[in-house]
């Protein structure tokens, strides 16, 4: 169909013939409308139709023509510097001959110039001292770091600083560093900056790591966080925008691969996560569009990462945090706080809470009851993120808040232990928790709102009851996927039909996290369940939630698996391993590839590479543990008893390693060590029943019946209602004709389960053998 071609109602009453100068105005806008046009048609400017450019990264020069405003913004911000080669203009240490010692290991370095070269005389890979020579710089504020060129295409971040706001050098941390063979010294693989730093320094990094030669070939577009970083690769923008202005086609997003502007706060976090947050990186960043979980899978609210209550304990990277807050479930993005090109925040102290915020409600002592001048000192109480973004410290001087704006719960940290910002923040670090929670009920009331803290405080410790509350919070669609996505992971410990139900419904869920956490949860199904529920998730649309698909099905031969079904799981599982592979110069993704060559039977191939995981760092226990349950499927039950030992010898409170420990040394018919690990595991677990149950079947191979009796008791105590070990115990009873306690156990149970059926049989054979 043609356009239509009737003419307005104003056009229908006006005259038939127009004026001279209308005629004229009419072929003046002609001419302009067709001179690109013109211009093309002309013998010396004859040109063809231009071929699409293939799609690739030009750098940020190319963007400052156009784009001057944000290009100058950008220049000199964090992300302009966050990498550099040394040079006098972007080294800011004193490298004069200065001599820095460590306070913690009291090594002496010294820092010094020579033939123009910045250089490092520290201690090595060997343990004695070297000279070794700067070629990067790595960040600019408030520390500015070192990179050192190693063999094998290894740039190494040095473990001392520059701290910049004192000018000073000094030690950064972990401080607990075993020495050079330390997979955290300054010269090992925690410190090495082609696997830990570069992605998210530089712009499309390559990391380059070959698994065979263990060496890296590591390559970037652009040596800093340039404006292809967030953008994506800029050439077919760049293409649409040379040509002349009225030459322009009409594209999506001017022909820019990642859409920036206007866009909702989860895709715009999207832009962000793939660095600021901590996470398990899925291959190299491409800086396109995408799903987050095609790139990564971010860390849930783990312990030793966060506080049972989603406050920052480890070094996170904001993301995490963010999505827990009430801003992120309302909408607000970072570019609502933050500059996105010069990073700089919009405005300064309560300025920026009140862009959105009432003044006259929320910057009012009415509301934070802290005045601005305290005894005649200022005072920064009255600042929204004192008590709305506690910090911590991370790298030894730089402090980073918590951007899950939380409203202050004094009395979460009383009840489990959590910090608060009264006194975290160092303004009342002097008072106890005592005053804290009475001046804060003054103020605000005695009514508190549960928090799902409580919850993940009690799942953490293992306290009875806190399965249900679990399942309520993994269902409650009002709170953030992270949070739901982090009940659901630790339901793992509570396997029902109830809790495998609450699984299978999650695999539906629309948030790729909790799909992704929902298959790691299904664990221990029978082949044909697994199947069901699984196999359809080779099709997700997400590569994470794939991949996790595949390795839950790769223990399932492909024989079993529907003829339509298998090339989808072999290219889920080809994404999967070739995700281990890229980042196969850690000890975890080693000992997953492991995992997954024993799953799949290749025993040889598994035990190499959990060696390879223990050769990367040897206090990676993990691959320790599986290495020892490979040897006892081998029949090598000497060396897998010696590795579980070792383990715990350095890491004592791993009971259900101590657990595994007892069980194989009960195999291997060594009763007495058996029970002492298995009474280790018992203590450390108090509910897991079945291992005090074990404990009680080693001693009575040793007859030590008394002992074996108390710990059949206890296990009794934890769960009354399991009939083996009542049956046990009164077998134990009646082979020593001990009816007198064979009678009282029966009556016991009958009081509280008046259908126990072997209770109702003992008593019946008790008064018949009277």
């Amino acid at each position: 169909m043609g356009a239509n071609r009737e003419p307005s109602a104003k056009a229908k009453h006006a005259p038939r013939s127009a004026s001279h100068w209308e005629r004229g105005a009419l072929v003046a806008a002609l001419v302009v409308l067709a001179a690109p046009f013109i211009y093309l048609m002309r013998p010396e400017h004859t040109v063809s139709v231009p071929v699409e450019p293939e799609l690739h990264f030009v750098g940020s020069s190319k963007c400052g023509g156009c784009h001057q405003e944000s290009y100058a913004k950008w220049r000199g911000s964090h992300h302009d510097l966050a990498m550099d080669e040394a040079t006098q203009q972007t080294v800011l240490g004193d490298f004069n001959n200065v001599t820095f010692t460590d306070p913690h290991n009291q090594i002496s370095s010294r820092f010094f110039r020579r033939d123009g070269g910045f250089y490092v005389e520290t201690q090595g890979p060997d343990g004695n001292l070297d000279t070794f020579q700067i070629t990067y710089t790595f960040g600019v504020y408030p520390l500015q770091q070192y990179l050192v060129p190693f063999p094998g295409g290894r740039l190494q971040c040095l473990n001392i600083a520059w701290d910049v706001r004192n000018s000073s050098w000094y030690r950064l941390p972990p401080y607990e560093v075993k020495g050079p063979a330390d997979w955290l010294h300054w010269t090992r693989g925690a410190q090495t900056w082609n696997g830990m730093c570069a992605e998210c320094h530089s712009t499309r990094v390559i990391k380059g790591f070959d698994i065979g030669s263990e060496s890296y070939q590591t390559s970037w577009q652009e040596i800093d966080v340039g404006c292809e970083a967030c953008h994506g690769p800029g050439s077919k923008h760049l293409a649409w925008a040379d040509r002349p202005a009225l030459a322009r086609p009409a594209v999506e997003n001017f022909n820019l691969s990642v859409s920036t502007g206007n866009l909702d706060t989860k895709k715009q976090i999207a832009i962000c996560a793939p660095c600021h947050s901590r996470r398990f990186q899925l291959g190299d960043n491409t800086h396109g569009p995408g799903e987050l979980l095609d790139k990564m899978v971010p860390s849930l609210l783990e312990e030793g990462l966060y506080y049972p209550d989603g406050q920052i304990l480890e070094e996170v990277y904001v993301y995490g945090s963010f999505i827990q807050s009430k801003m992120f479930q309302n909408g607000v993005r970072c570019s609502d706080c933050h500059d996105v090109h010069s990073l700089a925040l919009h405005k300064k102290d309560n300025g920026l809470c009140l862009q959105c915020h009432r003044a006259e409600t929320y910057d009012a002592v009415s509301h934070h009851f802290h005045k601005r001048e305290h005894e005649g000192k200022p005072s920064a109480g009255y600042l929204c993120v004192k008590c709305h973004m506690p910090g911590r410290t991370y790298m030894g001087i730089d402090y980073r808040p918590d951007h899950s704006l939380r409203i202050p719960r004094p009395d979460l940290s009383r009840k489990i232990g959590t910090p608060n910002s009264c006194s975290s923040t160092g303004c009342h670090d002097d008072k106890d928790l005592e005053w804290i929670n009475s001046n804060y009920s003054k103020w605000y009331g005695q009514a508190r709102k549960p928090h799902y803290g409580e919850v993940f405080a009690a799942a953490r410790a293992d306290s009875p009851g806190s399965g249900d509350n679990l399942t309520r919070l993994a269902q409650d669609r009002l709170l953030p996927a992270i949070v739901r996505a982090t009940a659901l992971s630790l339901l793992r410990n509570h396997p029902s039909e109830e809790t495998t139900g609450l699984f299978t419904r999650a695999l539906q869920d629309e948030d790729a996290l909790i799909r992704y956490t929902a298959i790691r949860s299904l664990q221990h199904l029978d082949q044909q369940t697994t199947l069901r529920l699984i196999a359809p998730k080779l099709y997700d649309r997400v590569k994470g939630v794939r991949m996790e698909a595949a390795l839950a099905l790769a223990a399932i031969p492909e024989t079993s698996l529907r003829p339509e079904d298998v090339d989808a799981f072999r290219i889920a599982i080809g994404e999967y391993r070739a995700a281990m592979l890229y980042n196969a110069d850690f000890a975890p993704q080693r000992y997953n590839l492991g995992n997954l060559a024993a799953a799949q039977g290749a025993g040889t191939e598994a035990e190499a590479f959990y060696l390879q995981a223990i050769a990367i760092d040897d206090q990676f226990y993990p691959a320790k543990v599986n290495l020892a349950m490979q040897y006892n499927r081998d029949g090598r039950n000497d060396k897998a008893a010696a590795l579980l030992i070792e383990v715990l010898a350095t890491n004592g409170e791993l009971y259900e390693v101590a657990y595994s420990l007892g069980l194989l040394l009960a195999e291997m018919q060594n009763f007495s060590e058996a029970a002492h690990y298995l009474a280790k595991a018992a203590d450390g677990m108090p509910n897991y029943s079945r291992v005090r149950y074990n404990q009680a079947l080693a001693l009575m191979k040793m007859q030590r019946w008394q002992e074996a009796e108390q710990a059949l008791l206890k296990s009794l105590e934890v769960s009354p209602t399991n009939r083996e070990y009542f049956t046990t115990l009164a077998n134990l009873y009646l082979n020593f004709q001990d009816t007198a306690r064979a009678r009282k156990l029966a009556e016991l149970t009958l009081q509280t389960q008046p259908d126990h059926p072997d209770a109702r049989e003992l008593l019946r054979i008790l008064e018949k053998n009277k």
